[in-house]
């Protein structure tokens, strides 16, 4: 079995996904202990807006509670533009394993995120002149890589290309300007340093240890579930925007709660009728949070807990067949809010987004993605925002 610690549940999935390409039976553990079934497991520890002292612990728990259910070796899944609480995770999680270096390779090439000179690009721009240096939490405000990370008070960091010499310890950032760079980094990595990163460096490590890209027949979407739709939107990012308009454009049912009123417990209820009825006359409704920017981290959270409230008793009252989900901070408070506690692993419709199935509701099929990732056509259509 192979172990992966995710500090957010889009990151768990994009690496069930993955696992599932390279021919792995893949779950999720929000909460409790792993099935036993699957070999690949993705504990989710929900860190990415804890304090280091926190994210630590849950890393902590998760790296021993692998390694008791026999991980023959465990990746700590990193952001890939290193938001959230990477060196306290790495930190707690060394220790546990009893390794002293870690080999971070943060990078997704393939996707357009590269480190070259010490510095983080998307797309050939700087990191800090793209969306990420507007996040509500974590902005990322310079290119430099370690200027993205905290200090460590325990280990060296360290940025490097790929043909330096590695220190005996600390933690060492990869440079990745190219997949074949990234392949580098793979095949030098040894089972005497905790592999850490992103999903591409996942995939690339995964034959390294005897796990070959498979070919697997997707099924089509319209097969996973039965019953309507429901879009929930949790970000503010620009494919979330991009999404948004198009579907007032197109007429599809869009609803979000008021801006700047608090929600209160009758505001949500309402809402929630009212996408209960759309429902009745048409096959899906979405749900966002809004377009204008909220700048306060903790009014952002608010409209996601109300966005959520909003979807869970949509949840409760049709039968729906599937539920598309934007934003790692949203899936994993309407998962919580649901009590699904495990989630399978069952397809990969692309890079990052990835369907589960859900313990006990099995005519329910969950599909999540990361805020920064679009929403591939196959799903637009759905929603009737992409040509059929």
């Amino acid at each position: 079995m192979i172990g992966v610690i995710a500090d957010d549940l889009t990151g768990a999935a994009e690496l069930g996904g993955v696992g599932l390409r390279h021919g792995l039976r893949a779950e999720i553990v929000v909460r409790g202990q792993p099935s036993g079934e699957a070999n690949l497991v993705c504990m989710d520890t929900d860190s990415r807006d804890c304090g280091p002292r926190e994210a630590g612990r849950r890393a902590a728990l998760a790296a021993r509670t692998l390694h008791r259910c026999g991980a023959r070796w465990i990746y700590k899944k990193v952001d890939s533009v290193l938001r959230g609480q990477v060196v306290a995770e790495l930190e707690a999680v060394m220790p546990q394993l009893g390794l002293r270096r870690t080999l971070l390779v943060p990078a997704n090439p393939a996707l357009g995120r590269t480190i070259s000179r010490g510095k983080y690009f998307i797309h050939g721009k700087p990191i800090h002149q793209t969306e990420f240096a507007r996040g509500t939490e974590h902005p990322r405000l310079s290119a430099r890589v370690l200027d993205l990370l905290p200090h460590s008070d325990h280990y060296a960091i360290q940025v490097v290309e790929v043909d330096d010499s590695l220190p005996s310890e600390g933690i060492v950032v990869g440079e990745a300007a190219s997949s074949a760079e990234l392949q580098r980094w793979a095949a030098a990595w040894t089972c005497d340093q905790l592999p850490a990163g992103g999903a591409e460096f996942f995939g690339a490590l995964l034959p390294r240890t005897g796990h070959m890209w498979v070919a697997t027949r997707a099924k089509p979407t319209a097969h996973l579930g039965t019953g309507p739709h429901l879009f929930v939107c949790g970000t503010r990012s620009e494919a979330a925007h991009e999404f948004i308009r198009a579907a007032r454009k197109r007429r599809a049912p869009a609803y979000s709660p008021p801006r700047g009123a608090r929600i209160t417990a009758a505001i949500a209820n309402s809402f929630a009728r009212q996408a209960v009825a759309t429902l009745r006359r048409h096959s899906g409704v979405i749900l966002h949070t809004g377009l204008l920017p909220v700048r306060e981290p903790r009014a952002a959270g608010l409209r996601v807990t109300s966005l959520v409230r909003i979807a869970r008793s949509v949840l409760q009252q049709v039968p729906l067949g599937q539920v598309y989900v934007e934003g790692g901070a949203t899936a994993i408070a309407l998962v919580r809010r649901m009590g699904w506690n495990r989630l399978t692993v069952l397809r990969e419709v692309a890079p990052g987004v990835v369907t589960l199935g859900v313990g006990g509701a099995p005519c329910l099929w969950l599909t999540v993605k990361p805020g920064s990732y679009r929403w591939p056509d196959e799903i637009r259509k759905l929603a009737g925002l992409a040509p059929a």
